[in-house]
């Protein structure tokens, strides 16, 4: 009597297991390229949500917040503005950037009113490609 025995075998594994791999590699290097650019995508985003706040704001109190009191204030009354009438976010709080750093924000900005910037993927300052930073003059 013959046994009926279904299964693959060692060779057929190895061979799945070797188009994989090909696969993997073939589309691992194009699916990073594609995380890096959606989180500057991201992080552009965000950086005209804070802008949006940030002019909200200054329609209510008639300034944008100082240096020292930062975007914070875009979420909680710290009493010292008159006019303030947050919170500017939806969920009252503001996001971090997409490496989960949080924005830099000065005023007044060298490039305006206020600069808000993100350091990017390496978190300092310049960079290069996906550790560029991201601001909200073009940068």
């Amino acid at each position: 009597m013959k046994k009926n025995t279904s299964g693959f075998t060692l060779v057929e594994l190895l061979v799945v297991l070797i188009i994989l791999g090909l696969v993997a590699s073939i589309a691992g290097p194009n699916v990073m390229k594609y995380l890096g650019s959606s989180k500057a995508k991201t992080a552009k985003l965000q950086i005209k949500e804070i802008e949006s706040a940030l002019e909200l704001f200054f329609l209510d109190t008639g300034q944008y917040p100082a240096t020292e009191k930062g975007i914070t204030i875009l979420v909680k009354d710290d009493g010292s503005m008159v006019g303030w009438n947050g919170p500017y976010f939806k969920n009252a709080q503001i996001p971090n950037d997409p490496w989960g750093n949080s924005y830099l924000y000065q005023k007044p900005g060298e490039h305006g009113s206020f600069d808000l910037i993100s350091l990017g993927a390496d978190n300092q300052p310049g960079g290069e490609g996906d550790d560029k930073d991201i601001t909200n003059w073009g940068g």
